[in-house]
């Protein structure tokens, strides 16, 4: 079976001093203590600018040699609006995204080996933004042919419709790999391998995002876990021991918004599929 590597999304959350951290901890030294304990994490910080020389260079000298991070293109290429609703006139475009991805990438690749995966996640989109998958995929196989093929990449649709055969084949050639996500309006990642193959290149990449709102209806901090998400955490675990069965690697990502406490459900998930 192929390895588990597994983290969270971010590792800058305040309210994981104590139950996580070490009671005192800075937070300039939280990237060193998270990756004492996991082998991997996903950076957010990167959606919401692009990440310069010096920010980059200071998560290789906080993380141990072997440690890999993941990152989130920044919301200038996946998005592209300046508010709420995506721009389908820049998104992906060349002319207009090019300068960020270039700066994108040339952040973190000083970080050689320990770079993970670079994820495209993007938005759920209205007709307003694409009247359907086509001209959607049609962007996404350009922009994809763009990319330079010493990073490995993942791309993660929230339009439940849209995950289907054509999407795969886009990915598929490209070798990136379809991230696997676990979000509210969006069909569990088991149900769509039930029709689907969703292996699409060497590795997998899950992320546990859950429900927003059920979450802050309990908590305003997440230092504890508040909902049960034991059914579905089975489900994930049953669904990675088949994929890793045909893949060396996956990397899985839980949030905090998933159930409450994103290393407690990480570390659940994680026993559960070496059991």
């Amino acid at each position: 079976m192929g390895k588990l590597l597994f983290g969270t999304s971010s590792w800058s959350e305040k309210s994981w001093v104590g139950p996580f951290y070490p009671e005192g901890t800075p937070p300039g030294d939280y990237l060193s203590r998270y990756a004492a304990r996991f082998a991997t994490v996903e950076a957010d910080v990167t959606y919401y600018r692009v990440p310069d020389r010096r920010l980059v260079e200071g998560w290789d000298r906080k993380t141990p040699a072997g440690f890999l991070l993941a990152a989130k293109f920044p919301r200038s290429v996946v998005h592209a609006g300046e508010g709420a609703a995506p721009d389908p006139k820049a998104l992906l475009v060349p002319a207009k995204v090019r300068k960020d991805v270039d700066a994108f990438l040339a952040a973190m690749g000083r970080l050689g080996e320990k770079c993970g995966p670079l994820v495209l996640q993007f938005p759920y989109f209205n007709r307003k933004a694409f009247p359907g998958a086509g001209p959607f995929l049609e962007r996404l196989d350009a922009f994809l042919d763009t990319l330079p093929g010493s990073f490995r990449y993942g791309v993660e649709v929230r339009n439940r419709a849209w995950i289907a055969a054509p999407l795969l084949e886009v990915v598929k050639r490209h070798k990136a790999a379809l991230v696997l996500v676990e979000i509210a309006y969006m069909p569990h990642p088991a149900d769509l391998a039930e029709e689907l193959d969703l292996v699409t290149t060497d590795f997998v990449y899950a992320r546990l995002v859950g429900d927003r709102k059920a979450v802050e209806e309990k908590t305003d901090t997440f230092d504890r876990v508040v909902l049960d998400r034991s059914g579905p955490l089975e489900r994930w675990a049953a669904l990675l021991r088949k994929l890793l069965r045909r893949v060396p690697r996956a990397f899985v990502y839980a949030n905090n918004h998933y159930a409450g406490h994103g290393p407690a459900t990480i570390e659940e998930l994680a026993a559960l599929v070496r059991a």
